[in-house]
Parts: structure tokens; C-alpha cells; sequence
């Protein structure tokens, strides 16, 4: 079971390169704060940079919700993007390895 601490640390906007940057340093002061190791960290700004990415792009910008989370006395952090744009037509292949929708290399979403 997973019990929220009640409150959301942040709701950061996606509209611009600049509010991936704050998305990015956000994720990683918050990891850094709960005593997530380096590649951990690493690992969870990267997805969130790119999760951030999609929003800004494809979903022409939306916002990030970062909530510090418990599960048996274990912290971590709850991250969602939302965003206005017309949606995934099909997940699963979106989710896929290799897949792109542009010209990326088709490692964000099923990566993140």
C-alpha cells in the first residue's frame, strides 16, 4: 500500500525550454533530498525530462505534479505530466522500443 504525505510539493508548468529546465532541477533537488543515490537520481530526472519533453512538444506544454510518497517506510516521489494535447492514438506502440513520432531516436516515453 502506498500512502501519499497529503500534500503535493510541487505543480511546475510546461510551456517552455525554460520550464524543462525547472522541471529538471526540481526532480533532481527532490531526489537529492530524500537520499536517492546518484544514479537513481540520474535515472528518474532523465525520464522526467523527457516526459516533460513530450508535454512541451506534442502536447503544446502542460504541467508536472511531484509528490513525496511512503510505502513501508520507504520515501520516493510520485511524478505526473498532464498536458492538453490530442492524446496517444496507440499506446502500446508509443511505449515501444524504437518507436518515434518525429525525428528522436524513440527511447523517450517507453524509456521514461
Amino acid at each position: 500500500m502506498t500512502h501519499s504525505t497529503g500534500s503535493v510539493s510541487a505543480r511546475l508548468p510546461i510551456h517552455s525550454d525554460l520550464d524543462l529546465v525547472r522541471v529538471r532541477q526540481h526532480v533532481r533537488q527532490m531526489t537529492a533530498r530524500l537520499g536517492f543515490r546518484l544514479v537513481e537520481q540520474t535515472k528518474l530526472v532523465t525520464a522526467a525530462s523527457e516526459l516533460a519533453r513530450n508535454a512541451l512538444v506534442h502536447g503544446g506544454g502542460g504541467r508536472m505534479e511531484c509528490t513525496e510518497v511512503t510505502s513501508g517506510g520507504v520515501r520516493g516521489l510520485r511524478l505526473v505530466f498532464s498536458d492538453e494535447g490530442p492524446g496517444i492514438a496507440d499506446l502500446d506502440q508509443a511505449l515501444s522500443d524504437g518507436y518515434t513520432s518525429g525525428e528522436g531516436l524513440g527511447m523517450g516515453l517507453g524509456g521514461s
